[in-house]
């Protein structure tokens, strides 16, 4: 009988580092270490946190009665990282010096790929980042504006997008290869996104601000409304960006990124929060059809997936759009972590070949 692969899946977020420990498809344990903002407050930067989300892993580790070196491989949400092609990349030296210096923008997926190597080269073992967010398999199409020089990037919520295909391929005896599929990553940021044969060909950007509103984002806005915010005098460069990207949508509209309390002003008669929730889905469904356009109509099927999708007023208003274009599919929930210990446990059953990080650009125009 073959040994079980014990996978650590590390993802640092914004006030959470999550951890699960995996047998290989077997989770051990999964937990979310949240960190308070008094305690991050404390470092200058995300970079200087390193240290300190090391602690906590090894922290909740022990606490579970898990030893560090019984670790097999240790596999890292990749942030920080030029545009890649989709799949599974060793960590090596050029991966931690572009996550060191974020060369995707800053993030605290970006300490992910350097804790990974720390504890590998410690133990003698293997680190992997598996589908990091900055994969681009974007048609050359899909680049392009009505600015020259200025392109669209592929922004989008890769791993979990990813697993979901190879799930519900896997569930109807497809090959993922064989399919075309548009999947709606509904949670506080939103992609929208056409899965053309393997490949995600088109999407809104969750990073550089466009699509559809969300709990925290304010999605697509007449550009020339912006270009006036941004020069009122009412905000500096940062709180702009903020204020778009990280305090807009329902949290601008309510000071709440909670769904579930918005749908409750509406039980409670607010007529104001029943347009705004109605149009945030509305928004959703026109991102849906053009990514019906981008496959040219042939969809296989519509899959609903993310942390909002649990809920059916959501998934049903949805439904209502666009249930004419192809089979609707809800699969609530996010499986980054698994996505991360099923990335590992491939390569190490040789079923997917590891790459190599090259730091070159996907697209040359970029």
């Amino acid at each position: 009988m073959n040994k079980k692969t014990r996978v650590l899946a590390i993802n640092p977020g914004s006030t959470s580092t999550k951890i699960a420990l995996f047998e290989d498809y077997d989770a051990l344990f999964n937990e979310s270490v949240h960190h308070a903002a008094d305690e991050l407050k404390n470092f200058s930067d995300i970079q200087s946190q390193l240290e300190f989300r090391m602690e906590m892993i090894e922290r909740a580790m022990a606490d579970k009665g898990f030893a560090m070196e019984d670790v097999d491989v240790f596999s890292a949400r990749g942030g920080g990282l030029i545009s890649l092609e989709s799949g599974i990349y060793a960590v090596s030296d050029l991966v931690i010096s572009h996550a060191e210096k974020g060369m995707a923008g800053a993030h605290p997926a970006n300490l992910a790929p350097q804790i990974a190597k720390k504890y590998a080269d410690k133990f003698g073992k293997r680190a992997v980042v598996v589908n990091p967010p900055s994969i681009d398999e974007f048609c050359d199409e899909a680049r392009i504006t009505g600015v020259k020089g200025l392109y669209r990037q592929s922004h989008i919520h890769a791993l979990n997008q990813k697993e979901i295909a190879l799930r519900f391929c896997a569930e109807r005896g497809l090959k993922y290869s064989d399919v075309n599929i548009i999947i709606c990553h509904l949670g506080g940021g939103i992609s929208v996104t056409a899965h053309e044969k393997g490949k995600m060909v088109d999407s809104n950007d969750i990073i550089k601000g466009s699509g559809p509103m969300t709990p925290t984002r304010a999605g697509d806005l007449p550009y020339i409304s912006v270009i006036e915010l941004a020069y009122s005098g009412d905000y500096t460069k940062k709180e702009l960006i903020d204020k778009l990207n990280k305090n807009g949508g329902l949290t601008d509209h309510f000071g709440t990124a909670n769904v579930r309390d918005v749908m409750k002003m509406m039980d409670d008669g607010d007529q104001y929060a029943r347009i705004v929730f109605r149009a945030m889905n509305y928004q959703i469904s026109k991102y849906v059809g053009s990514m019906a356009v981008a496959l040219k109509g042939k969809v296989d099927a519509i899959i609903l997936t993310g942390g909002i999708s649990n809920g059916v007023r959501i998934t049903d208003m949805i439904r209502e759009y666009i249930s004419w274009i192809a089979e609707v599919v809800v699969m609530p929930g996010e499986f980054e972590m698994e996505a991360l210990a099923a990335g590992a446990v491939r390569v190490v059953r040789g079923e997917e070949e590891e790459k190599t990080y090259t730091g070159k650009p996907v697209w040359p125009g970029y």
